[in-house]
């Protein structure tokens, strides 16, 4: 890896050759860049002041810097706003979205004045903050501070693994971030620093937006760090710029020096003032989160020497604005439209279905017995000559977990094109990258951990399901049945809190044959899947085919049925155990396979109807909170507290996770639906 560096680059304009040099490029006018700059600043105060809600002073600070972005150093085309190759560009302090709005107005990506008058009103292009798939050239949903950072390490490593793979006819670009003081301060940006710098992600720039500057007033409150040396330390190359952020020639030449910069990611430090031009709010707290009263617009407007009217942007410099920005990369995008591509590289981006290759995959006979983490790789190896985009990886868990593939090579800084990822102890980290890669597009990203651990994962796997990020986290370790580690390693409430997030998938196969479908069925999901697997051997109860479905009977009595037994992952098995046993007392029962509660419901009511016969009392069995299970059981056997440090077969009985206490508890459930 190369070593980083620590340059300072001057504080006022650069030497005359250098600028003339960027003057030859293809560029707007100088009053043109003027008049763009100002209409963005003045938007930053208009739009908040009629939403009354939002964040304009780091948006009037930084309209310099994203305007040389967008007209002078990155590639991308408003006309085609899923461009592949396209520069990608992160607003991890993305409660200044109203920045990265007006940047997309002035260029032509469809928004409006009329959605620009709509920030933060219901159901506008204009959210609050950016979100991803809802508003073109968003590229990731952001907001929670540092997650876009992390985001934007997981889209670095996208790109450069298929540059590595393929060529950089396919893929050349850059990822640039713009972060906050807030974003370095939250821990994801600590481990996600730490993994790019390792990774030497050279293509990775990022912008720190260095005003001192927090909510509850100056960063000296609160934080001390030596930022220049903690980010040194990453491996990163480290770039002071000063005070240049009103000065767009050498915004431009700093910020192609970081492009040309090879071996490791740039951090350029841009010291700015929140809230500038206002003569009342510059430097101050209160430029970040209160919207300026209207006194305080007209006398920043009057600084600016533009009109005091609401959301100023003439018509003529919009339309050039936009034209320029359009034709400023169109030979780039026609050539690269036009280069031929490979079966593999296209795969990468729209992966079969797997009905296509699902014969491959392995079944497993009745009499055998695995765990479900231990069938997870079989499953992903079967499938890989169809999935060339898989990159694989875990958080220091990657044999524990099901998700090191043999035939894939470690990613690395001299190993780019490597497909598995060794993310060390970082679950913050990894699960933001993954939702960046998957964000990226090219790769389906897969990550491991132990369930449990999914608590550090959690404002990620939001934002995957927010942003419908094609991401697959895989947990293992699923139950108290983890054992001797104790209350700490073994998740009690995780499962039912997964399965409250909107749009997320969420799998507890049974056994093997549930766990190999469930994998065809995350890889066919068009959004985030998490699939949660078990430590411990479960013997063969299934055919699969429940996981289409969300539910299935896997056992039926022949007699009429007088009770159904429900469960999901190992509790399946117990209840099968426990219907033998009822069998033999004269009890007719149904069993139930319940992997996945979001698939059940998008079922037919008719579908339902045979899972959960009207009129027969519903025992559910899982080894975790029972929270929920009431929509579905009249009476549900779960672990309503903490475990505890024993071997797991010891601590399921004695947390009532047993044939016994099933067999005993649905004769109660029978004799008490007699009684009503």
């Amino acid at each position: 890896m190369a070593q980083s560096s620590v340059n300072t680059a001057p504080t006022g304009r650069l030497e005359a050759t250098t600028v003339a040099a960027v003057n030859a490029l293809p560029r707007l006018s100088p009053e043109m860049d003027s008049e763009i700059v100002t209409i963005a600043r003045g938007i930053a105060m208009d739009a908040p002041l009629k939403a009354k809600s939002g964040h304009q002073g780091t948006a009037m600070a930084l309209a310099p810097l994203a305007h040389v972005l967008y007209s002078r150093i990155m590639q991308h085309a408003p006309q085609d706003p899923m461009w592949r190759n396209r520069d990608r560009f992160i607003l991890s302090a993305g409660h200044a979205s109203i920045l990265q709005y007006a940047m997309l107005f002035l260029n032509g990506y469809g928004l409006e004045l009329s959605d620009l008058q709509s920030f933060r009103q219901f159901d506008s292009l204009t959210p609050g903050h950016p979100e991803a798939g809802h508003t073109a050239g968003v590229e990731v949903t952001t907001g929670p501070l540092g997650q876009g950072f992390a985001n934007a390490v997981g889209i670095a490593i996208a790109e450069r693994n298929l540059r590595a793979r393929f060529g950089s006819e396919l893929m050349d670009h850059h990822t640039f971030v713009i972060a906050g003081d807030g974003c370095l301060m939250e821990g994801v940006s600590h481990e996600a620093a730490s993994l790019a710098g390792h990774l030497g992600l050279d293509r990775l720039i990022c912008v720190y937006d260095d005003n001192k500057i927090t909510i509850d007033g100056s960063t000296a409150l609160t934080c001390s760090d030596d930022v220049v040396a903690r980010f040194t330390s990453y491996g990163w190359n480290v770039v002071q710029l000063g005070e240049i952020g009103e000065d767009l020639d050498a915004l431009e030449i700093a910020l192609n020096k970081a492009k040309q910069h090879r071996g490791s990611p740039t951090l350029c430090i841009l010291q700015t003032h929140i809230g500038f031009p206002s003569p009342d709010f510059t430097d101050s707290h209160e430029a970040h989160g209160n919207p300026f009263l209207a006194e305080h617009v007209e006398r920043t407007k009057a600084v600016l020497n533009i009109p005091n009217e609401p959301f100023w942007a003439p018509t003529k410099t919009v339309a050039a604005s936009r034209e320029y920005a359009r034709g400023r990369c169109a030979q780039l995008v026609a050539t690269y439209k036009a280069t031929k591509t490979n079966s593999d590289f296209e795969a990468c981006w729209n992966p079969q279905k797997s009905a296509k290759w699902n014969a491959r995959m392995p079944t497993f006979e009745p009499d055998s017995k695995l765990a479900t983490r231990q069938a997870m790789p079989l499953a992903i190896s079967a499938s890989l000559s169809d999935l060339p985009g898989l990159m694989l990886g875990s958080a220091d868990l990657t044999g524990n977990t099901g998700v090191k593939i043999g035939a894939f090579d470690a990613q690395s800084a001299p190993n780019p094109q490597g497909q598995q990822i060794y993310f060390g102890i970082r679950e913050h980290a990894m699960a933001a990258a993954m939702v960046g890669m998957a964000l990226h597009g090219g790769i389906q990203p897969v990550g491991g951990t132990f369930f449990v651990f999914a608590d550090y994962m959690r404002p990620s796997i939001r934002l995957a399901a927010l942003s419908h990020a094609k991401v697959i986290f895989v947990f293992s370790h699923d139950s108290v049945g983890v054992g001797e580690d104790g209350p700490t390693h073994q998740p009690v409430e995780h499962l039912a809190s997964l399965r409250i997030i909107p749009d997320l998938h969420v799998v507890r196969p049974a056994d093997s044959n549930e766990t190999v479908k469930a994998w065809c069925d995350a890889v066919d999901h068009d959004g985030p899947t998490a699939l949660i697997l078990s430590r411990q051997s479960l013997p063969i109860t299934t055919d699969g085919s429940a996981i289409a479905t969300g539910a299935g009977v896997v056992r039926r009595s022949a007699e009429e049925v007088q009770i159904v037994l429900v469960g999901t992952g190992s509790e399946v098995s117990l209840c099968i155990q426990a219907a033998v046993q009822l069998e033999q007392s004269g009890i007719a029962s149904q069993v139930v396979s319940m992997p996945s509660w979001d698939r059940f419901e998008i079922m037919s009511n008719e579908y339902k109807s045979t899972i959960f016969p009207r009129g027969i009392p519903v025992l559910s069995v899982e080894a975790g909170s029972t929270f929920g299970w009431s929509k579905y059981a009249d009476q549900s056997i779960g672990i309503d507290r903490f475990g505890a440090s024993a071997p797991g077969n010891v601590v399921m009985q004695k947390l009532g996770i047993s044939v016994e206490h099933v067999v005993d508890c649905a004769l109660e459930l029978i004799a008490s639906d007699k009684q009503d």
